[in-house]
């Protein structure tokens, strides 16, 4: 019993993380919360952005927006554009208590798309993609990417 409890604390952030995407991609957003959040305690980059998606949406935790945004903010730090992407949304609707600061919203935004990352380029052809719908949130968005 302590040799598995040991073999589970020496995982490595990477392994936890990628257990952990596999059970949230199939939707067991309960059994992929605690290996999400041990990878990210260890400073996993993407455990941070995908643990800040369990509290911003409720997945396998309680929604809680301002947990949320601190997890996506420890992601954002590190360039993580979809978490820098995220964090620009929060400003920009002042959502999770956080004020709304377009300024930040901008900065955040701009630092996401431009950053070089695959992931830059696929949320500036989701946010086009939007607001060619109408979605109002996108057109902000893409505004602010403008300035």
């Amino acid at each position: 019993m302590v040799v598995v409890a040991l073999g589970a604390m020496a995982q490595s952030a990477d392994k936890l993380y990628e257990e952990g995407k596999k059970l949230y991609d199939e939707k067991k957003y309960e059994q992929a919360f605690p290996l999400l959040k041990k990878a990210a305690e260890k400073g996993h980059k993407k455990a941070q952005y995908r643990l800040g998606r369990c509290y911003d949406k409720g997945h396998g935790v309680e929604e809680d927006n301002k947990t949320a945004f601190i997890w996506y903010e420890k992601a954002a730090k590190q360039d993580h554009a979809k978490s820098q992407f995220q964090l620009a949304r929060y400003y920009l609707k002042g959502k999770g208590g956080i004020s709304v600061d377009k300024e930040k919203a901008a900065k955040l935004l701009k630092k996401a798309v431009k950053g070089g990352s695959k992931s830059g380029k696929e949320i500036e052809e989701e946010l086009k993609a939007d607001a060619a719908k109408g979605d109002e949130e996108a057109i902000q968005l893409l505004e602010l990417l403008k300035h």
